[in-house]
């Protein structure tokens, strides 16, 4: 694959959010992977494999699911790091890192992706703007979805 073709297709996000929890609730509650589906709206399912892997699917505004296997590279409550690797729709990495911060905890999540559905890949170039509008809104629901899960405890 070619330099330019890479990085037409490849993604680099960072997202920070600031919860009014503290720092060992919110991991605990990001490393239950199976139970975002009951705080945020966007992530469809996510179906165990195994003890450090699932099947995830997601959908945010645009009218197209992503489903991905997330396999746990980083398990590390002690340093605040949940990280894994990403493959299917979407290949790469995600990471959370969760720290103490205003008065809470501050919430940072990093991603590295390449695009593999064939249908987004056609799209790339024309579908940039909408794919990363779709990906901040996707989290800007995801950080509302778990403030109000935080706040019911």
């Amino acid at each position: 694959m070619s330099d330019w073709s890479r990085r037409l297709h490849r993604y680099r996000f960072r997202t920070v959010w600031l919860l009014p929890a503290t720092p060992t609730v919110v991991y605990a509650v990001l490393e239950r992977a199976e139970a975002y589906p009951c705080w945020w709206p966007q992530v469809r399912a996510v179906t165990p494999l195994d003890d450090r892997s699932g099947i995830a699917r997601f959908r945010s505004l645009l009218p197209y699911d992503l489903t991905v296997v997330a396999s746990e590279r980083v398990r590390d409550p002690g340093r605040g790091v949940l990280e894994t690797a990403l493959r299917g729709d979407l290949a790469g990495w995600a990471r959370w890192t969760v720290v103490p911060g205003a008065g809470g905890t501050r919430v940072v999540f990093e991603q590295d992706v390449e695009l593999c559905k064939p249908l987004l890949r056609r799209f790339a170039l024309l579908g940039r703007p909408a794919f990363l509008a779709n990906h901040a809104l996707m989290m800007r629901a995801g950080r509302r979805g778990l403030a109000a899960w935080l706040a019911r405890g």
